[in-house]
C-alpha cells in the first residue's frame, strides 16, 4: 500500500493523525504522512510521532519500497504498535528552512538558463546546484539577481502534465543526472511567475514556499570548479 503524500497537497501542514502499518528497525511505516521522504537532494523531513502511551523522535523520512515512507527513529527508541493511531509533527523550523532553500534553488537555476543541472545538495545552512557550465556567472550578480526575484514576490505554484506532454518538451528537464519519475503517467510541474511567462517551470517532487519574498535574503558564497564543464554555486539564507 503506498502511503498517502500530504505534502503534495498542502506543503505548509505540520502535523496530521495516521494509522501505523508497520514498525521495526528499518522504519515506521504509516498510511499517510506530512513527512517528506528524502530525493531529488531534498533532506528527509525530521520530527516526532507521538501515541496513546508512548512518543518517538524521527530523525529523518526516506522512501520505502513501493511507494512507501519510512520513518527512521533513533536505534532502541520506542515505537508505536502496529494499528495505532499516532499524531505525526514535522519539525517545522528545519522543513521550512529547506522549503526556502529549494524555491531559492529553483530561482538560482532560472539565472543560469541553458546550462543542464549536473548535481545538487538541499540544506538547513547551505545550498548548492552544480552546472554543466563553461564559466558561471560572478558571485555578486547571481547575489543581486537573486534577491530582485525574491524581492518581486513571484507566486509559486504547480500543475500536473502527462508523461506525453513532457516527451515534446523536453527543454523542461534542466537536471542531467536525475530524471523525473515515471510510470505514474502524470509529472508533476513547479512554476515561479505567472503562467504566461513563467521566471522557472521544470518537474519537481519537492516542497516550496507559496511566494518568493518567503525565502528571504540570499547570498551565493563561493564558486567552484569541479571539472571541465562542472562548475557549482554555493548559496546561503544570508544573515541567519
Amino acid at each position: 500500500m503506498a502511503t498517502e503524500l500530504l505534502y503534495r497537497d498542502d506543503a505548509y501542514l505540520r502535523e496530521a493523525t495516521a494509522t501505523v502499518l508497520a514498525a521495526g528497525p528499518e522504519g515506521v511505516l504509516l498510511d499517510r504522512t506530512p513527512f517528506y521522504a528524502q530525493a531529488g537532494g531534498q533532506p528527509g523531513d525530521a520530527g516526532l510521532l507521538r501515541w496513546e502511551g508512548g512518543e518517538t523522535p524521527i530523525l529523518k523520512a526516506v522512501k520505502g519500497p513501493e511507494d512507501t515512507v519510512l520513518h527512521l527513529a533513533a536505534e532502541g527508541a520506542a515505537l508505536p504498535p502496529v494499528g495505532a493511531a499516532v499524531s505525526a509533527s514535522l519539525d517545522w523550523t528545519l522543513r521550512h528552512r529547506h522549503m526556502r532553500m529549494h524555491t531559492a534553488l529553483h530561482l538560482l537555476c532560472s539565472l543560469i538558463p541553458g546550462a543542464g543541472v549536473t548535481g545538487g545538495q538541499i540544506g538547513a545552512d547551505r545550498s548548492r546546484l552544480d552546472f554543466d557550465l563553461a564559466a558561471p556567472p560572478a558571485k555578486d550578480w547571481l547575489t543581486e539577481q537573486l534577491n530582485a526575484l525574491v524581492a518581486a514576490d513571484h507566486a509559486v505554484g504547480e500543475r500536473w502534465i502527462a508523461e506525453a506532454e513532457l516527451d515534446a518538451n523536453p527543454g523542461l528537464v534542466r537536471t542531467l543526472s536525475v530524471q523525473p519519475p515515471r510510470g505514474a503517467g502524470r509529472i508533476r510541474l513547479v512554476r515561479i511567475g505567472p503562467e504566461a511567462a513563467p521566471v522557472d517551470l521544470q518537474p519537481c517532487g519537492g516542497t516550496h514556499v507559496r511566494g518568493t519574498a518567503e525565502i528571504g535574503r540570499l547570498e551565493v558564497t563561493k564558486l567552484e570548479n569541479k571539472g571541465k564543464q562542472n562548475r557549482r554555486v554555493y548559496l546561503v539564507l544570508a544573515g541567519e
